[in-house]
């Protein structure tokens, strides 16, 4: 089957997104999935502190996790490349079911021990690792080029409802019972496995099969070093990365700090899960205007202001207003950042060649997260010794200095989009990665 037909169903225009239910499913999936992530995105530190009662243990773990993801990450890019992305799908989803499903009944009994948590951390890690760049691979072989960005506005939307509902019910079932949200969590992968099935996603497109056939007679280094490649041509996009590297070491650390912040203050786990939908329901309203402010700014200046707000908005959390008052700031640190990421997605989507869509997803990951282990680290470690007040300043003023180093670079301010179609060359227009959506919603 050639992408156009999976794409589209034969000659002419494309059915509406809505009727395509090859997508459908895949964002139905994706949604039930995101949705229990979100839940132990809350739960994962809530029951390392009542196990160990150790913010910087708590932190440690979430540090396992990001590190297994980028230590599997080139090989799983290579792989989604050269096999069958829809059997890679599927396993993913079967060991993370299994993973969580295994957490879940040691936390009923009681029996939970910390290797058991790393554990499952290390392997749901590895197994996002195939999967994001399977399924970026999968979306892009089943939506029409021309509807992309309503594709990927659609995801953004999707991943930050989840972001709001799942929180809250993540520190109510967490209140109930400390097993429940990995239950929970297990049983959303299971019908993500489900969608994956009904989804009917291609096996490899038909133009990337020849491809892959001739990669599989050379090394899996090469494989690598030609995507490496691909992405260091450009100036601005070198810039873009080293940027977006610093950014999100900075905000996969404030997670743990405005737990402690809130208990401090007062707040129960329902109170966290609160504070934290204010960064779904941002991104929820901020995935409405995109296409608005997507207009505003060239992505380099775009991403730039997008950062700098942040950083703001993470320093007016530690204002003393009580457990509730950090809705307000992540509410509005969030608006702009779906815009961002669709801009940037869609750029990814239509210029990477589909031959090397999971290896550039995952040097991307690699080049942008490659800091990130020492995110929940860093921030249960400032959580512990300088308290969830100190610590916010601290990870919002480094975001702030790393938008004023950024700011210095030509390369970045300049980047824009020249005018490029879906056929233009791979080389035409450089690409950023998005910026830190792992720490709001998505694994």
């Amino acid at each position: 089957m050639s992408v156009r037909s999976g794409r589209s169903g034969g000659h002419g225009e494309p059915p509406p997104l809505r009727r395509n239910s090859r997508f459908q499913m895949l964002w139905m999936g994706a949604a039930a999935s995101e949705l229990g992530t979100t839940l132990t995105w809350v739960a994962f530190p809530l029951l390392i502190l009542a196990v160990t009662g150790s913010a910087a243990l708590a932190g440690l773990v979430g540090a396992c996790r990001i590190t297994a993801n980028l230590l599997f990450s080139l090989p799983a890019g290579a792989w989604v490349d050269r096999w069958d992305r829809r059997r890679i799908l599927i396993a993913a989803e079967v060991v993370r079911c299994l993973a969580l499903a295994a957490l879940a009944a040691a936390v009923l009994t009681g029996r939970v021990a910390l290797w058991q948590i790393v554990a499952v951390a290390v392997v749901t890690g590895a197994a996002d690792s195939f999967f994001g760049p399977a399924r970026a691979a999968a979306i892009r072989a089943v939506v029409a080029p021309g509807q992309l960005p309503e594709a990927y506005a659609r995801e953004e939307a999707r991943g930050h409802a989840a972001s709001l509902a799942g929180p809250p019910l993540g520190g109510f079932l967490f209140g109930l019972g400390r097993a429940l949200p990995f239950a929970v969590d297990a049983l959303t992968y299971l019908v993500s496995l489900v969608c994956v099935v009904r989804a009917r996603v291609p096996r490899r497109p038909a133009e990337a099969a020849e491809a892959a056939a001739e990669r599989r007679e050379t090394g899996m280094r090469a494989d690598v070093m030609e995507a490496a490649g691909w992405l260091w041509r450009h100036r601005g996009l070198r810039a873009g990365l080293a940027f977006a590297l610093v950014a999100n070491l900075a905000a996969n650390a404030l997670l743990l700090p405005v737990i402690v912040m809130v208990e401090a203050r007062g707040g129960d786990a329902a109170a966290t899960g609160v504070v934290l939908a204010g960064l779904g329901l941002g991104g929820l309203l901020g995935a409405t205007l995109s296409a608005r402010i997507g207009r505003l700014l060239p992505p380099g200046r775009l991403m730039l202001a997008v950062v700098g707000f942040f950083a703001l908005a993470v320093c007016a959390t530690a204002l003393p207003f009580g457990p509730y008052w950090p809705v307000v700031p992540l509410f509005l640190a969030m608006v702009a950042a779906p815009a961002l990421n669709v801009v940037l997605r869609v750029l990814l989507a239509r210029l990477v060649p589909d031959a090397m869509t999971g290896r550039v997803v995952s040097v991307f990951t690699l080049a942008t997260m490659g800091l990130t282990p020492v995110g929940p680290l860093l921030g249960g470690l400032l959580a512990q010794y300088a308290g969830g007040v100190g610590a916010l300043v601290a990870v919002g003023g480094l975001l702030a200095v790393g938008c004023a180093v950024a700011a210095i670079s030509p390369a970045l301010r300049g980047l824009d989009v020249p005018d490029a179609t879906a056929g233009s060359a791979p080389s035409a227009v450089p690409v950023l990665a998005e910026l830190g959506r792992e720490p709001v919603s998505e694994r």
